[in-house]
């Protein structure tokens, strides 16, 4: 209830600011006599003070460590059991994609239930089983959900697809029927080509690299490869539980450990990820896509690990550029119309991610909003953000953050995420202070050391005839293909 009341009441001021920058629709026309409008409302500028629901943690007996947090208001259980090093970055390197395709079709039958069986039982009890792996994520997730009277039998199926998958071989039929089509699908999205060409860029030949499985991983899956990879990578010592619902932690506990008691653990060390090579210098790529009639434009670089000090103020700062109704989207969209969007986001994790600028612009315009979005990068570096900027951005950071808080999933997910990066104990207790401390000072430096013109890469995808000329203004173009090979001109 406390939560609930602390969100109202940051909703309200933050929709008094909001209001307190715009003029009252239709003028002054409704103003009581002797009524004096002043066009602003109040704006509270107290430091949001944070202080979360903590979770209880314990070690089960075969390694995994259980985080619980507690949430009565409906009669409801959520499970997420993250298996660290079962994601796709562990992918052999000649098999992308081998790590999804596992967590894929662990949920279509295990060594006593079929497919059809696991559904139609999951229906019938109105819950839901599913495992997910990234192309690049150093994890698994397995989630489930269900009723708390019928939670036993949930956890069970839960364990039952996580310990015991059968990898049956009609299913891999059906699996490589399905995802041959959409591997082609993708390769005609030029949202796709310019993803993946950045990537190279920003990361060479590292695994961070990827964005997805490829016809040739694909022909090449069997189902020996499928129980190796699960043999080997789905183990317990360092998986993580994290359950929130109608439960004590004491029965939480208890039916974890019942239901988990055949996984027991491999004792092998997790090999360490690693950094991707540093830059070499600045690059403008272009994948040629005939007869396009808009170009695909990406900016990007390498960004930081999530421990970095530098997390807040690179936050603060892609908030005020890229951020929703930034600079990016107020300027190529609101003012120029070259696009429907502009954005930028970053990424971080145990190392380091990437930053990206985006855009999709039609193609006559591609050369001026090529040169403001650049153009809005440089200001960022050059000149310090103005207090009103600061401001705003901060107050919708922390804002955001506020309004997750009343779901008690993206509660857990943060703690999950604090013992996953080995965060301090308060750090979501001082995330929103953390933000608010950040300085236009601050901002500038991120800009400065991250936004350099000698770290970005710029990738553009699109008619040649149309798109290169832009492009060579920025320096030597490599030109590809859309399957990913250059060509020589």
């Amino acid at each position: 209830m406390k939560r609930h009341l602390f969100a109202i009441a940051l909703v309200a001021a933050l929709g008094a600011y909001v209001e307190g920058q715009q003029a009252p629709p239709g003028g002054a026309t409704t103003k009581a006599e002797g009524t004096v409008l002043k066009n602003k409302a109040p704006v509270n500028k107290d430091l949001l003070r944070v202080k979360l629901p903590k979770p209880q943690e314990a070690d089960l007996s075969n390694g995994v460590h259980l985080i619980f947090l507690e949430d009565r208001r409906t009669p409801q259980v959520n499970f997420s059991m993250i298996i660290d090093g079962a994601g796709g970055y562990y992918d052999p390197a000649g098999i992308p994609g081998l790590a999804g395709f596992t967590a894929t079709l662990m949920r279509e039958g295990t060594t006593t239930k079929t497919s059809e069986q696991i559904s139609e039982q999951l229906d019938r009890l109105a819950s839901a089983v599913s495992v997910n792996s990234g192309i690049t994520s150093p994890s698994a997730t397995v989630n489930g959900n269900g009723l708390t009277n019928n939670i036993d039998t949930v956890l069970a199926l839960m364990a039952d697809v996580l310990m015991n998958p059968s990898f049956p071989q009609t299913e891999i039929d059906r699996f490589k029927a399905r995802t041959r089509a959409l591997l082609m699908q993708q390769r005609t999205q030029p949202g796709f080509l310019a993803s993946e060409r950045l990537n190279k860029v920003i990361y060479g030949d590292h695994p961070m690299a990827r964005v997805s499985a490829t016809p040739a991983s694909l022909e090449a899956l069997t189902r020996d490869a499928l129980v190796e990879f699960h043999k080997t990578h789905f183990v317990p010592d360092r998986a993580v539980l994290g359950v929130t619902g109608d439960m004590t932690f004491e029965q939480v506990k208890a039916k974890a450990e019942a239901a988990f008691a055949g996984w027991k653990k491999s004792g092998a060390a997790l090999p360490a990820q690693t950094e991707a090579a540093a830059l070499s210098g600045p690059s403008v790529s272009l994948v040629v896509r005939p007869n396009s009639v808009q170009t695909s434009l990406r900016v990007g670089t390498q960004s930081i690990e999530r421990k970095d000090p530098d997390f807040f103020p690179l936050t603060v700062a892609n908030r005020i550029l890229g951020g929703p109704f930034g600079r990016l989207f107020e300027h190529l969209r609101e003012q120029k119309g070259y696009t429907y969007g502009a954005n930028s986001f970053f990424s971080s994790s145990r190392i380091r991610g990437a930053w990206t600028a985006s855009t999709d612009v039609r193609s006559e315009v591609t050369d001026p909003a090529l040169t403001d979005l650049l153009a809005e990068i440089k200001q960022m570096r050059d000149v310090p953000v103005p207090a009103k900027d600061l401001d705003n951005a901060k107050r919708a950071i922390v804002g955001s953050f506020a309004l997750l808080l009343e779901n008690p999933n993206a509660i857990l997910a943060n703690y999950i995420d604090r013992h996953f990066y080995g965060l301090p104990a308060d750090y979501w207790d001082t995330y929103a202070s953390k933000i608010e401390a950040v300085t236009a000072a601050d901002v500038q430096r991120v800009a400065q050391k991250y936004w350099t013109p000698e770290r970005l890469q710029i990738v553009a995808v699109g008619d040649l005839a149309k798109v290169e000329p832009a492009l060579k203004k920025l320096g030597t173009v490599q030109v590809f293909d859309a399957d990913g090979n250059p060509i020589s001109k």
